[in-house]
């Protein structure tokens, strides 16, 4: 959960755990319904793993190493990304905040599928994306940054997982998601939402596997990743 970069605020948080307890517990506290969606390991990448994967997945959550390549790789990428403007459909924050990744990776996947889920009417979510949907990435990033509720709410989320929370982690949060027929990367310490080419609600896992699977590829002395697929209950 590495530090923010372009517009980063001092303001640290300690890192959210890849638990799906603690991120389910964490969802539903801040106002996602319970019998809608929750969080799932996703054992393995080949064919036979992903079918245990309780079915539709809404977005995928995947935790990486920062390393000297995978950093640049993204001072490229946001060179792209600029040049490139993506679709205003697609819901985006920045990161500002360190160690946030895991919370904002949670934010944008729920904010790309409110049309498929319910949020509790009041609720933390639905008033953070009722505030926040005509914002700029950056703007949902400071709004994020000042809001005390959410920085209380991560606080417990931390103290629930298995592990001991250190700030000295060099691991990261991003979401993959599909909007409108493409699947996105969404990592708030890029410039914008990078485009993996079409995919679909049913393809989505499959799809997302394939683009984790390329990440991992390029960090082969790593053993610090983890999938967590957000799944619709029914």
């Amino acid at each position: 959960m590495a530090t923010a970069v372009e517009g980063s605020s001092t303001k640290r948080w300690l890192p959210l755990e890849a638990n799906p307890d603690v991120m389910n517990q964490f969802l539903w506290g801040l106002g996602l319904v319970p019998d809608e969606a929750e969080c799932n390991d996703v054992f393995g990448l080949d064919d036979e793993l992903l079918e245990m994967v309780p079915k539709p997945v809404l977005a995928v959550l995947f935790l990486y190493p920062i390393t000297k390549k995978s950093e640049e790789e993204r001072i490229e990428q946001d060179k792209e990304i600029k040049e490139k403007p993506h679709s205003d459909k697609v819901y985006f924050m920045k990161q500002t905040v360190g160690n946030a990744c895991g919370t904002i990776g949670l934010l944008h996947a729920i904010g790309n599928i409110t049309s498929e889920i319910k949020i509790s009417e009041g609720s933390f979510l639905d008033k953070f994306f009722k505030s926040t949907a005509n914002m700029t990435p950056m703007e949902r990033a400071r709004y994020l940054e000042n809001d005390s509720q959410i920085e209380d709410a991560h606080s417990v989320a931390v103290t629930a997982g298995d592990t001991p929370a250190s700030d000295g982690v060099d691991t990261h949060f991003i979401c993959l998601a599909c909007v409108e027929g493409e699947l996105y990367e969404l990592d708030g310490r890029k410039a914008g939402p990078i485009s993996h080419g079409a995919s679909s609600p049913a393809t989505l896992l499959k799809d997302a596997a394939k683009v984790i699977k390329s990440m991992i590829e390029k960090n082969p002395g790593s053993l610090n990743f983890n999938v967590i697929a957000i799944s619709k209950r029914t």
